[in-house]
């Protein structure tokens, strides 16, 4: 069937793909938004993975202080070319990362970078848990595992869930953002300091605050 220009300009206003590659995603899928919309993730996500492996030397250390000064934050993401790093794609791309991290509090950026030593203490005090829950030792292992990707989940960033998107990790956006700004992207380090770190305090909720910053701009 034909494709309507109108169709083409809501698909791209959808996921931010070229005129061109959402042009022939809804000839594809014979029309379907949806099923468009579908293909040019997969596509992306394939075309991502390729993009993976270059090397990414270029890009940006982005600050980022919450209001009031009382969490700061810089993180570095790397990109391939200068030309990319000064886009605004890119650098709204970091400063979502930066605000991520002062939101949400990862410890790794991913999960290769928990060390055994950690991992095994963890699955030690899961492991009590479960067996102090009463559960049966034969699944307690398996218990354990689940709990141990609920662990990722929560502390190390590329698998949190993103903060103005639930529905996607950050993985997921970064791998987003690869496919359609055409290069390798790589979140590579940050620290995270929070005013009074390590001193008794009442609890902040972070990521409360700081998506309300955000709505504020």
């Amino acid at each position: 069937m034909a494709v309507t220009a109108a169709q083409v300009k809501e698909l791209r206003e959808a996921t931010g793909a070229g005129m061109l590659d959402c042009k022939k995603a809804l000839e594809e899928a014979g029309g379907d938004l949806t099923k468009a919309a579908e293909l040019l993730r997969e596509k992306g996500l394939a075309a991502a993975a390729k993009k993976a492996g270059r090397i990414a030397t270029e890009g940006a250390v982005q600050s980022y202080i919450h209001a009031g000064g009382r969490v700061g934050v810089l993180v570095e993401v790397n990109c391939e070319t200068d030309f990319v790093a000064k886009t605004d794609d890119f650098k709204e791309f970091v400063r979502d990362i930066a605000m991520q991290i002062a939101a949400v509090n990862p410890k790794f950026v991913r999960r290769e970078e928990v060390s055994t030593e950690e991992l095994e203490k963890e699955k030690e005090i899961l492991r009590a848990q479960a067996l102090n829950e009463g559960k049966p030792a034969n699944i307690v292992d398996k218990m354990v595992e689940g709990r141990i990707s609920k662990y990722y989940e929560e502390y190390c960033l590329m698998e949190q869930s993103f903060i103005k998107d639930p529905d996607k990790t950050i993985s997921q956006l970064l791998n987003e953002k690869i496919s359609k700004i055409g290069e390798n992207i790589s979140i590579r380090r940050f620290v995270r300091y929070e005013l009074g770190e390590g001193l008794e305090k009442k609890q902040e909720n972070f990521a409360d605050e700081v998506m309300a910053q955000v709505k504020g701009e």
